[in-house]
């Protein structure tokens, strides 16, 4: 099993920056990648990026290309998610999620998944 832990999310103003991160525990050396989705408040969770833990490919979701960055700390066995120029519809619940099966970055099934941590963005 491996368990996760989200940190790092909060209230910030649009135009804003914020950083989140996701510690891994457990059987940490089964991972082969990792992702954050978010969920808002009435819609469904989507895949917001995910990253590979060997080589770190990324993929990210069109809607946070070029504003959101996702990247992996092996030793640590985290993975963390910096936002940047932040709008209010980016305000959900963010997930972290990892797999040991290798699949498509853009595939949206994950086998483990953290708690959640809120961001929001006001106006």
């Amino acid at each position: 099993q491996v368990q996760l832990v989200e940190s790092g999310g909060g209230l910030v103003q649009a135009g804003g920056s914020l950083s989140v991160s996701c510690a891994a525990s457990g059987r940490t050396s089964s991972i082969t990648t990792m992702a954050w989705f978010r969920q808002a408040p009435g819609k469904e969770r989507h895949l917001v990026a995910g990253i590979t833990l060997n080589l770190g490919r990324t993929y990210y979701a069109d809607s946070v290309k070029g504003r959101f960055t996702i990247s992996r700390d092996k030793a640590k066995n985290t993975v963390y998610l910096q936002m940047n120029s932040l709008k209010p519809e980016d305000t959900a619940i963010y997930y972290c999620a990892a797999t040991p099966n290798w699949k498509p970055l853009n595939s949206p099934t994950y086998d483990f998944w953290g708690r959640g941590t809120q961001v929001t963005v006001s106006s």
